[in-house]
């Protein structure tokens, strides 16, 4: 089954609007220059109002902030959704000297503009093979046990560190292709930018992700969501999946 996440969460009513829609998992911006900037607090009033079997996600620009593993025991954020250049080192050097600190099962989620490398067949043949040697280094710690499915998961965006979501543009779905299914030999592959309830079905057709992403497209305004667009949304992965 396709894993559905609404990011841009900025309040109740929303995160309980998607969660009955048949969201797998909520996310949460904590990045000043978004119009879906959320406080900790507000994060934390929501999420303990969630039931277990949703992923919270805390999304950040960069390698994260330095007390990210204490931030997500206090706020009680499931995984963390990190928005990247092009490259994962920043990930194992921001992140590798914390790993015995975070919650047990606790995710890590890499976000990358797939336009750093879709251009070329080589260039994503050389970034899967830094992937995997990146995953392997960060496996091979021995605090990484604490951490499930750590970082195997990849988030391809068509936005940018400037603009690192809710951009409301796609990317070339047919050009990332054969790119999506070198790399989901790998690791698990979640596609973000410009889906809507309208496009979601052919987004899954082509790449067959294990999973979308979805922020503006199911939006009434920047931060606020439409319980009918999120309900479409879902719907439309749900009936796409028998079509695959």
């Amino acid at each position: 089954m396709t894993w559905v996440k609404i990011c841009g969460i900025t309040n109740l009513e929303d995160a309980r609007s998607a969660v009955e829609a048949g969201a797998d998992a909520l996310g949460f911006v904590f990045y000043e220059k978004s119009p879906r900037n959320v406080t900790p607090e507000t994060v934390c009033e929501i999420v303990r109002q969630m039931p277990a079997r949703v992923e919270k996600v805390g999304v950040f620009v960069g390698g994260g902030p330095k007390n990210l593993p204490e931030l997500a025991h206090d706020l009680g954020l499931t995984a963390s959704q990190l928005h990247l250049e092009s490259h994962l080192e920043s990930v194992s050097e921001t992140t590798a000297h914390g790993l015995g600190c975070f919650p047990v099962g606790f995710k890590l989620y890499a976000s990358l503009p797939a336009a750093s490398f879709i251009e070329s067949e080589s260039s994503a043949k050389s970034f899967v093979d830094s992937m995997v040697h990146v995953l392997e280094s960060m496996r091979s710690l021995p605090e990484a046990e604490r951490v499930r499915d750590f970082i195997d998961t990849i988030f391809l965006d068509s936005g940018s560190l400037q603009q690192p979501g809710g951009t409301g543009m796609t990317f070339d779905w047919e050009k990332a292709a054969p790119i999506v299914e070198h790399m989901q030999q790998v690791v698990k592959v979640v596609v973000a930018g410009g889906l809507n309830p309208t496009n979601v079905t052919e987004a899954i057709h082509v790449l067959k992700p294990w999973g979308v992403d979805v922020s503006s497209g199911v939006e009434s305004k920047p931060g606020k969501k439409d319980p009918e667009k999120v309900r479409a949304f879902v719907s439309a992965v749900r009936q796409a999946e028998r079509l695959v």
